[in-house]
């Protein structure tokens, strides 16, 4: 079990429904709670039938059918007010994964960035209240933090959305919370893949968008183990922040192919040099709970206790270049190999 373990996986008997469900999170958020828990059933929603059918025939020659009895595939897509609501029937946990995510995509197409991340968070909002779900949690990035591509701000107003829902729940008492983390090591569309694609085809040289860029790194494990403890830990509107480590993008492209050159080829459209999981305006309402952050909603009409936890001073912020801890070579071909909590180094060393 890695650093953000839940304590208690209070899975048994429940419903729960997984929207972007055939994603990379998707994936391993399900395969966890089949092998660590006995929900009554699993739904998978997601809107690409082929990625489903591999998933199924996966699926049946990893799980025993004891296990995969209690899975459910639901073709829709959360555009779909709809069909969300005939799907949300009977849930009663909701993890939120569904998005479209790629930055430079989404400089490019905006109208369907907004559609997805925005509208579709809106979606699954009021299909939650009208089915009386119980718990929700959305899935955020570090790029909503001062955001300056699309795909950041979309993923902010996501945000506020599932923040202020906890306003509307009234006596459904449906509670919302999100989780907020940076780039997941080797996820689909990342740049450890394709720095080890240039490697593989013999490259010489390594793309380097520019020499000073840092990055939070988290595995996919620990992602799921995050939301998972953060949905036992919810109260309702928070933005839960794991303390994870930074790397270097030079440090990194080192690791992956020691003794090769790189080149600077210029940042992309709508990217930071350094990304902010939360600003010091954000620090005001944060509580620092040990191993993670937690922003507290600052707007509250519905009856909640506030989290327990020390206070942040007011000029904190928590940035991938001014991080207390950083990742070296070693702790990235960990995380690559085994998925589990790398070796960090502190700042000082």
């Amino acid at each position: 079990m890695g650093r953000f373990a839940p304590t208690n996986l209070d899975r048994d008997g429940k419903v729960i429904l997984v929207t972007g469900g055939t994603g990379s999170f998707g994936r391993r958020f399900i395969e966890t709670v089949l092998k660590q828990a006995k929900p009554r059933k699993l739904i998978v929603y997601s809107r690409d039938e082929l990625k489903q059918s591999e998933m199924q025939i996966d699926y049946a020659e990893r799980f025993s059918a004891e296990q995969l009895a209690v899975m459910r595939y639901f073709l829709g897509d959360v555009r779909d007010r709809e069909r969300l609501s005939l799907a949300f029937r009977g849930v009663d946990v909701v993890i939120h994964a569904a998005a479209l995510k790629q930055v430079p995509a989404a400089e490019y197409n905006p109208s369907e960035c907004i559609a997805t991340n925005i509208m579709g968070a809106e979606n699954v909002v009021r299909a939650c209240l009208a089915n009386r779900v119980r718990k929700v949690v959305a899935l955020s990035t570090d790029k909503a933090c001062n955001p300056i591509n699309l795909y950041g701000a979309t993923k902010l107003a996501s945000d506020k959305t599932f923040v202020a829902a906890n306003n509307l729940s009234g006596d459904i008492g449906t509670r919302f919370s999100v989780v907020r983390y940076g780039n997941v090591v080797g996820s689909r569309g990342s740049v450890i893949p394709f720095f080890q694609r240039l490697i593989a085809r013999g490259a010489t040289e390594l793309p380097i968008t520019d020499p000073r860029m840092t990055r939070f790194l988290i595995t996919l494990d620990e992602g799921v183990e995050f939301v998972l403890s953060s949905l036992e830990a919810m109260h309702g509107g928070e933005i839960f922040v794991p303390k994870i480590p930074s790397m270097k993008m030079t440090d990194m492209a080192a690791a992956l192919a020691p003794g090769m050159a790189t080149k600077v080829v210029g940042i992309r459209p709508g990217e930071k040099l350094h990304e902010m999981m939360i600003s010091q305006d954000d620090a005001r309402n944060t509580v620092d709970l040990g191993d993670r952050y937690a922003i507290e909603p600052a707007f509250v009409e519905y009856t909640r206790e506030p989290l327990t936890g020390g206070r942040l001073a007011d000029e904190f912020s928590y940035a991938s270049d001014t991080n207390d801890a950083w990742l070296d070579a070693a702790g990235l071909m960990a995380m690559l190999g085994e998925g589990r909590s790398p070796r960090r180094r502190r700042a000082t060393d």
